[in-house]
């Protein structure tokens, strides 16, 4: 294994942060797990060769999922937020999502299985909501609002007024 990242991202889950690394990885590109670490002795959480830590990427990012029981649970506070090039890719990651144990929340926002929030953002929302001209951020914004997986084709009608 080489030097571990400067900065990684810890995700704590209650026992099942392989499991959800491993899903992270089927849907995402530039993901996989790297390794699974068990525990040398029995812990608050767990015992002695449970899975206590699993080092994983999700599109680049190193994240560590930490099985530290069910003190903590996974808040909106926290997001990953994934930039889509159009319609079907938001579908793939949305459905993936949602269709595993997740559930919609509103604005491009959706929860996995395990909690984690997943913000599945088209670039052609981005630039509506960030355009110069502020009729057009309105009209997407407000499009936007009445949406829980966004509608690009909606989006467009709204930048087009």
């Amino acid at each position: 294994m080489g030097t571990p990242a400067k900065n990684t991202i810890c995700l704590w889950y209650n026992r099942d942060a392989e499991e959800a690394a491993r899903f992270y990885a089927s849907v995402f590109p530039d993901s996989s797990v790297s390794a699974v670490h068990r525990a040398p002795s029995d812990f608050p959480s767990g015992k002695k060769g449970d899975v206590l830590t699993v080092q994983f990427t999700v599109m680049g990012i190193p994240c560590l999922g930490l099985n530290g029981g069910p003190a903590f649970k996974q808040t909106e506070a926290f997001s990953f937020q994934v930039a889509t090039a159009d319609q079907a890719e938001t579908d793939r990651y949305w459905n993936a999502i949602v269709n595993n144990g997740g559930q919609e929340s509103e604005c491009g926002w959706c929860k996995d299985k395990w909690g984690l929030s997943w913000q599945i953002t088209p670039v052609a929302l981005t630039k509506a909501f960030t355009s110069p001209d502020p009729a057009v951020a309105q009209r997407a914004f407000q499009a936007m609002m009445t949406m829980k997986k966004i509608d690009v084709a909606a989006i467009e009608a709204a930048v087009r007024g």
